[in-house]
């Protein structure tokens, strides 16, 4: 998760925000692009992220970048079956996210993962998540900064090994994991940048893929989180046409990345971002990634924006009035994926807590409901923070294992039982 921030200049403030899943073995055909679709035309969007770090606004220098080894697949046996994207969202009940750990950004090392005030991740922790009702866990993944230099790109050992040991906890529980590349600051999308970002996308993948190969199907990569054009006017507004264009580049190369690691990976399910992970309609519209039958969309979905999102705003929720924004959030997912048979995930979703936890009762039931209807699971976004002024998306208290809204965890389980 990031800590995001979005104003949509336009006529309305239509905000639909985002923050920052048998059968027989077989191989993905990877070839030719695939399209989402068409639908009608709209404008609306809000993002937001929980923590930020200074961003320029200006494209990082491109420093020459190193040409990218040949994509071979490699040979290994596969030992998994090959879940059906539409089989594997249907088999998902409700996510859960472990935010601002593993993907913060401070200290050095090990160090990171408690960074952002968040406590050391642990089995009895991710225990009274799948206890509770979860079924996904989202393990959010900084890389940068945990990375050598070119050529290799090489990730240092001792974070890797740390980053497997806390899916252990949630693999071991035969829940459904979600690893991806969250808060990366080399992958700015323009075409000047585009090749380096590349290089250091396929390094990173290939050594991510071969380290989880032997993981079944319960193991889903995410490429990228929120690629976008970080510290620009164009970073939350739904994209240029060049940060689009350059965004479906890095979700071909990807793919084809983790493809080429061989074994369970060249059937394993994949889940491709947008830009920003946009929940945008003329955004997602764009989105492109290579032919593949195992391939999931992840969208980011804040809304309404006044009421899940913005911390000045209301902490009312009013079922008559205020469903509009989350139909029209289910519609467009319907009309651009699903209608034409690609399965989505929503990878992030929550409400501020303003001390309101009747009105977020209310409001994730519909929002659920809404998801259900159409056969999308959500992931709630628990950044792990409660008081204070800052984006209080928190839901299980880390250190001492409880639940401080128990309505609000009751109602999440009961609409998606």
């Amino acid at each position: 998760m990031i800590k995001r921030k979005f104003l949509y200049w336009g006529m309305t403030f239509l905000i639909i925000g985002c923050l920052s899943g048998c059968g027989n073995k077989g191989t993905a055909d990877v070839g030719t692009e695939t399209v989402p679709g068409t639908s009608l035309e709209s404008s609306e969007e809000s993002t937001a992220e929980p923590v930020s770090t200074p961003e320029s606004s200006q494209e990082p220098e491109n420093t020459q970048a190193p040409v990218r080894p040949p994509l071979v697949v490699q040979k290994h046996e596969i030992t998994m079956d090959a879940v059906s994207p539409a089989d594997m969202v249907a088999d998902m009940r409700i996510g859960w996210n472990l935010g601002n750990t593993l993907d913060a950004t401070g200290g050095k090392g090990l160090t990171s993962e408690t960074s952002w005030g968040n406590p050391k991740t642990t089995r009895e922790m991710i225990d009274a998540i799948v206890d509770a009702g979860f079924n996904v866990i989202r393990i959010p993944i900084t890389w940068d900064g945990h990375f050598g230099s070119a050529p290799d790109y090489k990730i240092d050992e001792v974070w890797l090994n740390r980053v497997q040991e806390v899916v252990d906890y949630a693999y071991e529980r035969d829940v459904y994991v979600i690893i991806n590349c969250h808060h990366e600051d080399w992958h700015f999308p323009s075409e000047k940048n585009k090749e380096q970002a590349s290089t250091i996308l396929q390094a990173l993948w290939t050594q991510i893929g071969e380290r989880f190969r032997d993981y079944d199907e319960k193991l889903i990569f995410e490429g990228l989180n929120e690629p976008r054009k970080k510290g620009t006017a164009m970073e939350w507004n739904g994209g240029d046409y060049e940060g689009k264009r350059v965004v479906n580049e890095f979700a071909k190369v990807f793919v084809e990345t983790v493809r080429a690691t061989g074994g369970n990976n060249t059937i394993r399910n994949l889940m491709v971002t947008g830009y920003a992970a946009s929940s945008n309609k003329d955004t997602l519209k764009t989105l492109r990634w290579p032919k593949d039958s195992h391939i999931i969309v992840s969208v980011h979905a804040y809304t309404p924006y006044e009421f899940s999102l913005n911390i000045n705003g209301t902490a009312e929720w009013d079922i008559e009035k205020d469903t509009k924004d989350i139909d029209y959030l289910m519609q467009t997912i319907d009309e651009v994926f699903l209608q034409n048979g690609t399965s989505v995930i929503i990878g992030e979703f929550g409400a501020l807590n303003k001390e309101n936890e009747a009105e977020r009762v209310e409001w994730v039931t519909y929002y659920l409901s809404k998801a259900k209807e159409i056969g999308v699971p959500c992931v709630w976004w628990d950044n792990g923070s409660f008081q204070g002024n800052g984006e209080n998306f928190g839901l299980i208290n880390r250190r001492e294992l409880t639940f401080p809204y128990p309505d609000l965890l009751e109602a999440m389980m009961d609409v998606t039982e």
